[in-house]
């Protein structure tokens, strides 16, 4: 395959695989925009098909007769058809009809980023086995160009660190507990009755979601393989009030981030809760909107804000891959895989054990002369210094919370210490909690 043919074409012609959130924004952009579209590009976007088990449901937008099919082979093996967008998301059929599509020649479209995280090596070699080009704005942070901004914008940086929040469902959760005081599980519920969680919301409480996405954006910024099984994964759901207020008594707010640094030749890849100093741009974003934080040697710091969901957003995405791609089609380029895996960077990835952090810690312990000191000791054994203290409530003999601030620490020292404190007479086990912090010492 490899040159397109140059095209005597008047149009490109896209095909859109799902017609659930983000295809449904996708059509209705590519219809109620299509003449800004066309003079934009100098050519038109026709969406010629869109296929989805439910055709029936009136999702409002005006769509010519023969546009809906079930049958997906109409899609991915239509002759007339340059663009195929998936968006049906998740692995099973998705990634059957994407193969399939790229296979018969197509160009393609994605927003599926556990496809992207978890099957990447297998989808970008066929596409560039098949000559193909494979857009994926879609997948990260919604309408926010991110993927573009590494790309392209920062090409000529070299990336120290990418950090963000990049799923709008914990920091929604996050930032209702934080303002109303309440409960995580109080919280998920109203969030899925507003159609914010899934009914499901183990892919974003859990952390996952955002793994697929630093998965993706690591890649991008340091050229490193697609690395999903290697990002320490940590969600919300033991967050407490009790750790929000201590952490705001201490100048902080607890974010769930996506983390990738680029360190002494290794590369850090976690998502976890993350106490961040309150006055950080980045602690300001709150509900549902994502921010991404881009640190290019060149550059200095570059932040990205926005919707990082919705139908129109992603739809908005999903629309620029398309035009980026058609412009391809129309001018007989080469095709664009959008993700190369550097041959320069000889960069490994660095185990969760060695990474350097400060620490919060909160233990339950009763409130006896010597505990402190106790915990301080085993502390100091393992090399991590302690930066704050607050004791709280005292009750003679009772369990109280004890908050414990540190200075840069290393993870298996903390895990060492953490295990000999909890197993401390003086300190209730099962209720203690560890959140790692991010800032300047």
């Amino acid at each position: 395959m490899g040159m397109a043919k140059k095209a005597d074409k008047k149009a490109v012609n896209i095909g859109i695989l799902g017609f659930g959130t983000v295809g449904s924004g996708t059509a209705r952009i590519l219809v109620e925009n299509s003449e800004l579209i066309k003079e934009r590009l100098g050519f038109p976007l026709t969406l010629k098909k869109i296929a989805d088990l439910d055709i029936r449901k009136d999702r409002g937008i005006k769509l010519g007769k023969d546009v809906l099919t079930t049958d997906a082979r109409q899609v991915t093996d239509a002759p007339d058809i340059d663009i195929v967008v998936e968006l049906i998301g998740g692995l099973g059929i998705a990634k059957e009809l994407l193969l399939r599509a790229i296979k018969n020649g197509k160009h393609v479209v994605t927003a599926n980023k556990a496809l992207l995280a978890e099957h990447g090596q297998e989808i970008f070699g066929a596409a560039k086995k098949y000559g193909v080009s494979l857009g994926f704005e879609a997948s990260v942070g919604g309408g926010i160009p991110i993927i573009k901004a590494l790309g392209e914008g920062l090409i000529a940086n070299r990336i120290n660190y990418v950090y963000g929040i990049v799923n709008g469902t914990s920091n929604y959760i996050l930032t209702k507990m934080t303002n109303e005081g309440m409960e995580f599980s109080t919280v998920l519920k109203e969030a899925q009755e507003l159609g914010y969680a899934e009914a499901d919301p183990t892919l974003d409480v859990g952390g996952a979601d955002s793994a697929h996405k630093l998965t993706i954006l690591a890649s991008l910024a340091f050229g490193i393989p697609l690395s999903y099984e290697e990002v320490y994964t940590e969600g919300i759901t033991g967050i407490t009030p009790l750790d929000i207020a201590f952490a705001s008594e201490l100048g902080f707010k607890i974010k769930l981030l996506a983390i990738a640094k680029a360190e002494g030749g290794k590369v850090e890849l976690r998502v976890h809760p993350t106490m961040l100093p309150k006055d950080y741009l980045i602690s300001q974003v709150d509900g549902v909107m994502n921010a991404i934080y881009v640190n290019g040697r060149e550059t200095g710091d570059t932040l990205y804000y926005g919707r990082g969901a919705g139908d129109m957003p992603t739809g908005s995405a999903v629309v620029s891959d398309m035009a980026d791609i058609a412009r391809l089609v129309m001018s007989g380029a080469p095709a664009k895989s959008g993700l190369s895996v550097s041959k320069s960077s000889r960069m490994g990835i660095r185990p969760m054990d060695e990474v350097e952090s400060m620490y919060y810690f909160r233990f339950y312990a009763l409130d006896q002369p010597g505990v402190l000191s106790k915990i301080s000791g085993v502390l100091g054994e393992n090399n991590i210094s302690i930066a704050s203290v607050i004791q709280k409530g005292r009750k003679e003999g009772e369990a109280v919370p004890l908050v414990i601030l540190t200075h840069k620490a290393v993870e298996k020292n903390v895990r060492r210490a953490l295990k000999k404190i909890n197993s401390m007479r003086a300190v209730a086990t099962g209720k203690n909690c560890l959140i790692r912090v991010e800032g300047q010492e």
